[in-house]
């Protein structure tokens, strides 16, 4: 058995995969949840409501959902050019730290600044501190061939000790009762609510315009181009007269610019200050996002708020049948293989000799 690339992907195929493996999700989830003995039909329609099932549900997904797509998006920015950026949850972390030493320090340093103009300093820094974590192994994998998967990754653990140590230290909130939490950011940085009574808040909006940004810089500008030809093959694009080096600096600056960025608006617009719980794992999930989107821009914001009804659901789920909330866990991963599966097959074709 073999695979063989069609010539051309038929039109049918590019409709049905995605719903084939939605289909195929559903089965594998189907069956995880007949082997914890809960009911089908009651412990759906409780997953289902829970993340969407009203204003509250929504608002609570919305929420979830914000710092997933900067992520997502990080994850899409560095995978179109094969900059594999695993270190999208360490650059989260310092850009939440940025935000919070420009933000929440600055009252006792005697520097005072209209709110508008630090909120943007605030954001300017959070930036700057992702986009610095990645370009280092960007440059080590351009100059010298060094695997960004390791460097990035083990970068995670590094700025996540270094969080640590800070909010022990410098950092520390005075009024935190030992609790290892930062100080909190000042009530004018805070991120407006774009529902009253919920904690959806405008950094949605933000999200939502910088997808739209990035997909008319893959489609229509010039660097755009350049990053999906390095992606498609360096050697070739570096002989077609791209800027590799140049272009693959541009693409660390960009992914770690917006995973520096979703902790910043995360601490913003949702906990106010930095503890070492702050994300449960957003800069991986945002890899799992991108790759449900299938590194488009704009179907990252489907992806994210998919992922994250499934989790906010899955806790009301876990709560309403009293079945686990990891099977959230598996929808999403079993989700992310059969999408994998399914491009896979509508490019190829499968040869039996």
């Amino acid at each position: 058995m073999r695979l063989e690339r069609r010539a051309a992907v038929p039109a049918a195929a590019v409709v049905l995969a995605p719903l084939a493996a939605l289909a195929a999700t559903l089965i594998a989830s189907l069956l995880l949840v007949l082997w914890a003995g809960a009911p089908v039909g009651p412990t759906w329609a409780a997953l289902l409501r829970g993340g969407f099932g009203s204003v509250f549900a929504w608002s609570e997904t919305l929420t979830r959902a914000t710092p997933l797509i900067f992520t997502g998006l990080a994850v899409t920015v560095a995978f179109k050019a094969r900059l594999f950026n695993i270190g999208v949850e360490g650059q989260l972390y310092g850009g939440a730290l940025a935000a919070v030493a420009v933000g929440g320090l600055h009252g006792g340093s005697g520097f005072d600044a209209p709110p508008a103009l630090l909120f943007a300093l605030m954001l300017a820094a959070s930036a700057l501190a992702g986009a610095l974590l990645l370009l280092g192994p960007a440059l080590l994998k351009s100059r010298l061939g060094v695997d960004e998967v390791v460097t990035t990754l083990l970068l995670n653990f590094v700025v996540l000790l270094g969080v640590s140590a800070l909010l022990d230290g410098p950092l520390k909130d005075p009024a935190a009762m030992g609790w290892p939490q930062s100080v909190a950011l000042k009530e004018e940085l805070e991120i407006p609510k774009l529902v009253a009574g919920t904690r959806v808040h405008a950094g949605l909006l933000g999200a939502m315009a910088l997808a739209a940004l990035l997909w008319g810089l893959f489609r229509y500008s010039l660097p755009g181009f350049a990053i999906r030809a390095v992606g498609a093959n360096a050697r070739a694009a570096g002989f077609a007269g791209v800027p590799v080096t140049r272009t693959v600096v541009l693409v660390a600056v960009l992914s770690g610019a917006l995973a520096g960025l979703a902790g910043a608006v995360e601490v913003a617009g949702r906990a106010g200050y930095v503890t070492l719980d702050m994300s449960p794992g957003y800069g991986y999930t945002g890899i799992v996002i991108a790759m449900l989107a299938g590194l488009r821009p704009l179907a990252v914001i489907a992806a994210a708020v998919f992922v994250a009804g499934v989790m906010v659901g899955a806790d009301s789920m876990s709560r309403a049948i009293n079945v686990p909330s990891s099977i959230a866990d598996v929808v999403v991963a079993a989700s992310l293989i059969f999408v994998l599966v399914a491009t896979l097959l509508a490019q190829y074709r499968v040869r039996l000799r």
